[in-house]
């Protein structure tokens, strides 16, 4: 028994190096498979990787309907760009913004979580949606009479990460390979969305993290049985603004230039796509929901050219089409696998008891 346990655990160390070493090289092959734009769209999913499992504290483990996440993923991009651009002459480290950002948008999150706390379902979702607009149209009119976010022109150059001295947006070369921005940029992604990983899977076994799966199923319950449902709620918004706070930090240094454009409303419901469709309340789902979202419409650009190389014309307009493809999948995936991709064992539970459930039962349950 022991030998097989062993052989167990060397087997998982061996998928585990495996998996890094494919990590590791995965932005080459990719550069020179299918070129460098596509290694840009993988930094994008892994920012997008951040927010999804961020949202998932709220959405997936706590159970609270939010829309307007993506302003926390904003306050966390002014956060960065005001205090590392000629904006106010001020050019901190990413050591100190990345924090300050974190800490900023754990704010947002209680100042949003504080007032709705007996908010629910549709409720909870309309003033979290409107929470996201307002935090859109401020950063868009903060430019008079005093200046602050440059308004709707935006926030532009943006200081760049820099390690050590050596600022990610130049092109070096290490140990005889050209490491381009977007490579350098994809390893501190890439450590930042492997933490995230981490932080979200002790969450979830952790006594908080049960904490708000009780919240989750039956906040009376939850609440009878002794669980802070007023604290524990609203550290669920600390938590998953941090996260969002962190992604926009880094999109701010990446992009090295922000406006409120950059976070609107169908962002908000892309990263809850991202959740839903991966299987809530599961971090490996919300993963693959997020890499598969941000690639998926990348993918379907090349529905143009395919169109003219087949038929000898561009009869639907790739923009039109990608939406219209990625709109049906979502359907079809929320008709056949209505608890995701990847969806977590208690959310599978509670939909096979419900399609055994008798009908009567149901309607009454309804």
């Amino acid at each position: 028994m022991s030998n097989k346990i062993n052989n167990l655990n060397k087997y998982r160390w061996l998928a585990y190096g495996a998996l890094g070493a494919l990590l590791l090289a995965l932005p080459f092959i990719v550069d020179a498979t299918l070129g460098r734009a596509w290694v840009r769209i993988i930094d994008v999913a892994l920012l997008f990787i951040m927010l999804a499992l961020g949202l998932n504290i709220v959405v997936g483990f706590a159970g609270l309907l939010d829309l307007g996440y993506i302003a926390f993923f904003a306050v966390g991009a002014y956060a960065y760009a005001l205090f590392a651009s000629p904006q106010f002459d001020i050019h901190w480290s990413f050591l100190v913004l990345l924090p300050l950002g974190a800490l900023v948008t754990a704010v947002f999150g209680i100042l949003l979580g504080a007032p709705t706390l007996r908010l629910r379902g549709d409720y909870l979702a309309i003033v979290t949606l409107g929470f996201g607009e307002i935090i859109r149209i401020f950063l868009n009119n903060l430019n008079r009479p005093l200046n602050i976010t440059n308004g709707p022109q935006g926030i532009t150059l943006i200081d760049p990460l820099a390690v050590g001295g050596i600022a990610l947006n130049k092109t070096h070369i290490l140990a005889g390979f050209t490491i381009a921005p977007v490579h350098g940029y994809y390893f501190v992604f890439l450590a930042f969305a492997l933490a995230s990983i981490f932080i979200s899977l002790r969450l979830e076994n952790s006594r908080i993290g049960r904490a708000w799966i009780a919240i989750r199923e039956d906040e009376i319950a939850a609440g009878a049985m002794g669980i802070n449902t007023r604290d524990m709620k609203l550290l669920a918004f600390a938590m998953g603004a941090t996260f969002g706070g962190v992604a926009g930090g880094l999109f701010a240094s990446f992009q090295g230039f922000i406006s409120p454009e950059s976070f609107t409303l169908l962002d908000s419901i892309m990263v809850l796509c991202m959740v839903v469709l991966g299987g809530m309340g599961n971090v490996g789902g919300v993963v693959l929901g997020a890499v598969l979202l941000t690639a998926l419409p990348e993918a379907l650009r090349y529905v143009g050219p395919l169109q003219q190389q087949w038929l000898g014309a561009v009869y639907i307009d790739p923009s039109d089409l990608r939406m219209l493809l990625f709109g049906l999948a979502l359907v079809l995936m929320m008709l056949f696998r209505p608890a995701g991709l990847w969806p977590s064992s208690t959310r599978r539970r509670e939909l096979s008891a419900e399609e055994d459930m008798p009908a009567d039962e149901k309607a009454h349950a309804g």
